[in-house]
Parts: structure tokens; C-alpha cells; sequence
């Protein structure tokens, strides 16, 4: 596995699986080091967040910065009080789940600025071919410049996240590789990770460079 900057940006389509990516980089990075969180900054999907694994990260000794009102009835869009931890604690390395899309990608405009000026960061598009508005590299490229513009934040790489959820196999994941490297090619970015259910990693290994078990999130 390669090594990752202090700051870990996750961006994607609605229902790029992102966040399920968040929890499993989160949990591979803290076995190497000390002070690792997730920040939450998902301000458009309520429904799957990073608080669904907040006991896996206690575990782990992860800290989980999300806001207060995440996974209760009155989920509203608000960000994270101490959201600053990510660019104020030098120590901490984060993973931070951004909003899906252009409008998620707003959220993260209040400390954009210190990420640059540090410049110690990644910012990985989370890419998935199974969903309706990102089948080809093409449309999927339009997103991730829509993203860009409204994060005022260059895309650094790409994580080819392509599923289908529980009915993943194989094909699936070796198919989606011509995909990814045609997006990694238009928009001259690297192919970081490719990710598979970890019940199906042992098949694929030494197949596809670079490649990343996932375990799903209880509540997915």
C-alpha cells in the first residue's frame, strides 16, 4: 500500500461509495499511525454516514469528528463544530468524507485554503461505474470538474470504487479497470486504489496493481 499525506480528501458522485472507502482507509491507516480521524463533512446524503461505524472506530482508537445532529430525526445539513481539528492539529492524520457532487464539494470551502497553504494532502476522487450518472469516463469526468470548480481544489488521484454492492464479484471489479484508466488518463491523474469486497480479494490479487479490500458498513 502506498503512503498517504497527513490529509486524505474524499470526494464523488452521490453514491460513489466514498464513505464506506472513509472507514476501511481509516481503519488501514491507523495501524501504522498513531492519531488518526475521520471528518464527516457529508452535508447532502443523511442516510450513510461515517457515525454508522462509530463503534468499530472506538475500537480502533479513531476519532470521529462528524456533526451532532448525524443519524438522529433531525438531520440537517450542518458541518462538524470542530471540523478545524483537520488543518489545526498537525499531529492527526485525517480522512475526510466530503459531500457528494458539487454541492457536498461547497462544504469544504471553509478550510480549503489552510489544506493548500500546508500542502501536505490528497484529493482522491471516488469513482464508481455501476451508478446511472457515471457509466463512461466521460460523464464521469464532467462530474469531477464540477467538483473541482466548487471545492476550488484540483482532484491528486483516483480510487476506481466500482460495485455492486453485495452481488460484487470478480467481473465486476476487473471489468471497471478499462473505465478507470480512461478516466484516470482524461483527466492526467493517477489510479490510486481499486477496491474489492475483502470475501473476494483473494482472487483477484496479483491481477489488478494496487488493489484495496473493503469490509461494508453494518448498516449497508
Amino acid at each position: 500500500m502506498r503512503d498517504f499525506k497527513r490529509i486524505t480528501l474524499l470526494c464523488g458522485h452521490y453514491g460513489s461509495g466514498k464513505t464506506n472507502v472513509a472507514v476501511n482507509l481509516a481503519l488501514h491507516l491507523r495501524r501504522s499511525r498513531p492519531r488518526v480521524a475521520v471528518a464527516d463533512l457529508d452535508i447532502v446524503n443523511p442516510y450513510f454516514r461515517t457515525k454508522d461505524s462509530r463503534e468499530d472506530f472506538e475500537h480502533a482508537g479513531i476519532r470521529l469528528i462528524c456533526s451532532e445532529y448525524a443519524n438522529t430525526n433531525v438531520d440537517i445539513p450542518a458541518l462538524p463544530q470542530d471540523m478545524y481539528a483537520v488543518t489545526d492539529d498537525k499531529d492527526l492524520t485525517a480522512v475526510v468524507d466530503v459531500g457528494g457532487d458539487d454541492r457536498g464539494a461547497l462544504a469544504l470551502g471553509r478550510i480549503t485554503e489552510s489544506i493548500l497553504r500546508e500542502n501536505d494532502y490528497e484529493m482522491l476522487a471516488v469513482i464508481n461505474a455501476s451508478r446511472p450518472l457515471t457509466r463512461t469516463a466521460e460523464d464521469t469526468v464532467e462530474v469531477l470538474r464540477e467538483i473541482e470548480v466548487a471545492s476550488g481544489m484540483k482532484f491528486t488521484g483516483l480510487i476506481n470504487n466500482t460495485n455492486l454492492g453485495r452481488q460484487t464479484d470478480a467481473d465486476v471489479v476487473l471489468n471497471s479497470v478499462s473505465y478507470a484508466e480512461s478516466v484516470s488518463n482524461r483527466m492526467q491523474i493517477p489510479l490510486v486504489l481499486t477496491t474489492v469486497p475483502v470475501e473476494i480479494f483473494p482472487q483477484l490479487q496479483g491481477k489488478i496493481d494496487n488493489l484495496f479490500p473493503l469490509e461494508l458498513q453494518k448498516k449497508l
